[in-house]
């Protein structure tokens, strides 16, 4: 192929349910391949198979692809040179390539009822309708061409299946795994038309890519045995000088790395493995995603990048432009990459910490809206963040984490300082209230210094002193600073707490 050609790859999904994070590391190596050779990135929506066909969701890609940035050149919402980019409106084009190959005779009219085929599957051990076997079934190799118009004119159903040659070895070179060789007596002679005059996979992304001008077709390597027959149908239709490159990326393995990371896994193991929320229209079961439980997009696709891929360094925070930078085929692994729950809740962290706070700033006020609050004082707001975004994992841990700077504490954690309560702390809090109440600057090290020369005056020990006045104002044992908490809540708000919790303590 000549490398004059401007790249072009794509992203061909069907629309049949939730994206899984492996759909969505295949888009982003397409991108990040397409935008380091400054190419172009396609999504293609394959919907021949309308038995499977899910309302709702290409829209849903379409919104996952937003959230993670990868968003397409050419789609069925763009629009583009190529189009229509939905295989269903594309029907029209198919038909005339499948009877081509019959004409030829890389291809034939198979006229087996499913009753018929479900017969021999009960019959034969591992059916598979081959070259084993098409000499004895019903197709245009069997009946004379006579009866095979007459059949067609008469409306009986028939598909179009693809004849695959007996003892030849078909070979192409893939761009991570090197050179690929299969048998054709291996494989089973597949279905290229079906009844409905809709395309199956095998000729539909043939044509397709052939018509978009596609230069490299990557996929996962679930899709390697079905190599050999697109290999050869590029080759029947005269199009081997046009055929991209391949590359069939690893698998996204379970925990354990025994086998295939599933639904079923995440739900079992207690993570997601869609990128969004998808609730199924049929049954109305919600399915969690990655971005409904606080991933941020940037870690979501850092994370997803290094499953099978690095850039040959300790570097592991990679924004999509620096991955875009520095991304290479060749550094892509031809193993499987184990799915760690843990270090995707690492990248989160990370990320958290690393954005600005006006970045974060969108995700935290829909967090405070959920919970009736609005702040005014987008400061405030970012200096709340700033105090506690070392301790999110999550976006939503805001809440968990910051709540008490909106809200004052409805309750307090009394078990942990009423057991060693006594009058000397009474009289410590009923004393250093009013000084505080004129006391200046309010500012955090001068707070902390003047509280803690208050304790030695007053005899008693820095820790007794310490976890009730964090109580006072949040409630509870956690949180930053203290002081950096009294500071940004205020004096006035300070010493509405104190009052209140030392009343608490006290009732």
């Amino acid at each position: 192929m000549s490398t004059e050609k401007k790249v072009r790859v794509r992203f061909a999904p069907s629309p049949t349910g939730g994206l899984h994070l492996g759909g969505v590391r295949t888009v982003l190596f397409n991108y990040l391949f397409a935008k380091s050779h400054g190419g172009q990135f396609i999504l293609r929506i394959e919907d021949t198979d309308q038995t499977r066909y899910v309302a709702g969701a290409e829209e849903y890609i379409n919104t996952c692809l937003k959230w993670c940035g990868l968003e397409p050149d050419e789609s069925p919402e763009k629009g583009g040179n190529y189009g229509p980019y939905r295989q269903s409106e594309r029907k029209s084009r198919y038909k005339g390539f499948a009877e081509q190959l019959v004409a030829d005779g890389y291809a034939y009219y198979a006229f087996d009822t499913p009753e018929e085929l479900d017969a021999q599957r009960k019959s034969v051990p591992n059916f598979k309708y081959s070259h084993e076997n098409r000499n004895q079934l019903r197709n245009s190799l069997t009946i004379d061409e006579a009866e095979v118009s007459s059949l067609i004119a008469s409306g009986a159903p028939y598909v179009i299946r693809i004849k695959m040659p007996i003892n030849e070895t078909v070979s192409f070179d893939d761009m991570i795994r090197g050179n690929v060789s299969f048998d054709t007596s291996l494989v089973d002679d597949k279905v290229l038309l079906k009844a409905d005059g809709m395309p199956t996979y095998h000729l539909a992304v043939v044509v397709d890519d052939y018509q978009m001008k596609i230069t490299h077709a990557f996929r996962g390597e679930e899709w390697l045995p079905s190599a050999p027959v697109h290999v050869l149908l590029w080759e029947y239709l005269g199009w081997s000088e046009e055929m991209p490159q391949w590359a069939h990326f690893p698998l996204i393995l379970k925990p354990d790395g025994h086998g295939k990371l599933s639904k079923r896994d995440g739900d079992r193991l207690g993570f997601p493995v869609y990128a969004m929320n998808w609730k199924d229209p049929q049954t109305g079961i919600l399915t969690q995603g990655f971005k409904e439980l606080g991933f941020l997009p940037e870690a979501f696709i850092n994370m997803l990048a290094l499953l099978g891929w690095n850039d040959g360094t300790e570097q592991e925070l990679f924004s999509l432009q620096e991955l875009a930078n520095k991304f290479t085929i060749d550094r892509i692994s031809k193993a499987g990459a184990k799915f760690d729950f843990e270090k995707a809740k690492w990248f989160n962290h990370e990320w958290i910490k690393r954005l600005d706070n006006a970045d974060l700033g969108p995700y935290i006020k829909r967090l405070l809206a959920a919970h009736e609050v609005v702040v005014e004082d987008e400061k405030y707001l970012y200096s709340v963040l700033s105090l506690v975004k070392d301790r999110l994992i999550f976006m939503d841990d805001f809440w968990e984490q910051a709540a008490f700077f909106f809200v004052r504490p409805a309750n307090y954690d009394l078990d942990a300082i009423q057991k060693k309560w006594n009058d000397e702390k009474t009289d410590f809090f009923q004393s250093i209230i009013p000084q505080l109440e004129a006391f200046e600057p309010w500012r955090t090290e001068e707070l902390e210094h003047f509280y803690k020369l208050a304790i030695q005056s007053s005899g008693l020990k820095l820790g007794e002193l310490m976890l009730p006045f964090r109580v006072m104002l949040v409630g509870g044992k956690y949180g930053p600073h203290v002081f950096d908490i009294a500071s940004l809540l205020g004096r006035d708000e300070t010493i509405a707490r104190m009052k209140k919790g030392l009343a608490a303590i006290l009732a």
